[in-house]
């Protein structure tokens, strides 16, 4: 069979899953697809109409055949055409069951599926069911922090923490809170990113909920660090999260002098002994002075409440 002629007849073999007699043969015919045609045609794949029978091997009970399929999907949406078609297709609620339920592998091609998919949509939240909230801090427990497949789960949950119900779901997920702190510590640039900025919209959309529960968790060094090593972004956010955090009641306060020797012990990680005296000295000045400009702004904020209003005449 020639090339051309092979690739027509996988290609119809893929939109025709649903009609083969048994779960064997769907089985084969799937493995035939992984071995020669998905590298080379992922594109005409989906636009001949794939989707909709992967959706149906999707819903199957038999597990193989479903994290086949979710394979199948995770390696068209490889494609940045096949993106938008994929996501509409209704497929990402049966990648977030495999997320629950697969395998291990069937997790991880679930996840990246995920991953690829929420980049090609505007409003990515509603790809996303907040359920799929406890099988990713589950994932992440696991995996090394720094890995890619950590940068995956956490850009998720960053995403899924845009909604209310994302956000309670991240909270009272055992060791949810504490996993996204423990990923600001230890993860890559990126995922450092994806973690500090769940758990600052945690702590913009109510900051009364989340401070406390951020802050029970130790997050405070692991931040301070990411003011100094992270991405920019992930520079500016901790920031941010540090000032929101800073309210809290005195009990919860760092006193001046622990404060210090974190602050050092960061500075000599990242430009060693011989300069960490003074890195750290610089870094207790910004902190210093972001303290006096947030108290600053609260006084005036005070004081314009309290100025009487001056009658018209």
């Amino acid at each position: 069979m020639s090339g051309h002629c092979c690739e027509c007849f996988l290609i119809s073999l893929a939109i025709n899953l649903p009609d083969l007699a048994t779960v064997t043969k769907m089985d084969e015919a799937l493995c035939v697809i992984f071995n020669f045609i998905f590298v080379r045609n992922k594109v005409k794949i989906v636009t001949d109409g794939a989707m909709p029978p992967l959706v149906e091997l999707l819903k199957m009970q038999n597990n193989g055949i479903r994290e086949l399929a979710t394979a199948a999907v995770l390696t068209l949406s490889a494609a940045a055409s096949n993106k938008p078609i994929i996501a509409a297709s209704g497929a990402a609620p049966f990648l977030v069951q495999i997320l629950k339920s697969g395998s291990v592998q069937g997790k991880v091609d679930a996840v990246t599926a995920l991953h690829n998919l929420s980049t090609s949509i505007e409003n990515s939240i509603e790809l996303l069911d907040p359920s799929a909230v406890f099988p990713l801090i589950n994932l992440l427990k696991e995996c090394k922090k720094y890995s890619k497949f950590a940068e995956k789960a956490t850009a998720l949950l960053e995403i899924l923490s845009n909604s209310e119900e994302g956000r309670i779901a991240i909270s009272i997920a055992d060791g949810g809170i504490l996993t996204l702190v423990e990923t600001v510590e230890d993860g890559s640039l990126v995922s450092t990113e994806h973690a500090v900025g769940t758990l600052l919209t945690l702590c913009r959309s109510s900051r009364d909920k989340y401070r406390e529960l951020i802050l029970k968790e130790g997050a405070i060094p692991g931040l301070l660090r990411l003011t100094v090593e992270g991405t920019a972004e992930a520079q500016d956010r901790a920031r941010a999260l540090l000032d929101l955090l800073r309210d809290s009641p005195s009990e919860k306060r760092l006193t001046s002098s622990v404060l210090e020797k974190i602050v050092y012990d960061i500075a000599e990680r990242v430009d060693g002994a011989d300069k960490a005296a003074e890195t750290a000295k610089r870094l207790l000045q910004d902190m210093v002075q972001r303290s006096m400009e947030h108290s600053m702004k609260c006084i005036q904020h005070r004081a314009a409440s309290c100025t009487p209003s001056i009658p018209s005449t």
